[in-house]
This record gives structure tokens, C-alpha cells and sequence, in this order.
């Protein structure tokens, strides 16, 4: 089996690859391949992180608001999944101790 490898980025790189698509006017994919990054990849970043400004700060790179929120969906379906397990188990627990008391 071949063993892929995936470049990773920095925080840094994409943040300054967004700015510059961003702020120069050209096409996300005249700035991929002057990056030399796999074509997509730009409007991929740009869907999933926003540039966050504030004054005397650096900018740093925050998931999207739509990436956020599918976050938080995931994280409730985990939790709503757990709840039933739990409430489940419960009701098995109801059942044996109303069947011995009878």
C-alpha cells in the first residue's frame, strides 16, 4: 500500500494565503498555483477559517461562523446519542426492579 502523505499548513500560511486572496484581485486559482498549493484548496480555507482583525492585535485565523456551528451540531448529536443510551439503560433498570418488587 502506498503511504500518502499530505502537506500540512501553518496557521500563518493560510492566514496570509486568505489576506491575499482576499485583498490582490486575482482568482483563487492564479494565487493556489503562484503558492503552489493544490488547486481548491483556497476556497476550501476560505469556507472553513475567517481572518480576524482587532487593533494592536495580530490577525489570526477563527473557524468560519457556519464551520462553528457545524461543530456545535456534531458535539450536540454526540451528546443527544449518549442521553439516549443513558435513558435506555435506564429503562431496562425500571423494568428489572418493578418485575422483583411485584
Amino acid at each position: 500500500m502506498s503511504d500518502k502523505r499530505y502537506r500540512t499548513y501553518t496557521e500563518e500560511f493560510k492566514r496570509e494565503a486568505l489576506e491575499l486572496f482576499k485583498n490582490s484581485g486575482k482568482g483563487s486559482g492564479q494565487i493556489e498555483q503562484e503558492l503552489g498549493i493544490t488547486p481548491g484548496l483556497l476556497l476550501k480555507w476560505r469556507a472553513r477559517y475567517q481572518v480576524v482583525t482587532k487593533e494592536k492585535e495580530e490577525p489570526r485565523l477563527e473557524p468560519s461562523d457556519l464551520e462553528a456551528a457545524k461543530r456545535e451540531i456534531q458535539r450536540l448529536q454526540r451528546e443527544l446519542k449518549e442521553m439516549a443510551e443513558e435513558r435506555e439503560i435506564l429503562k431496562k433498570v425500571v423494568s428489572i426492579f418493578s418485575r422483583k418488587g411485584a
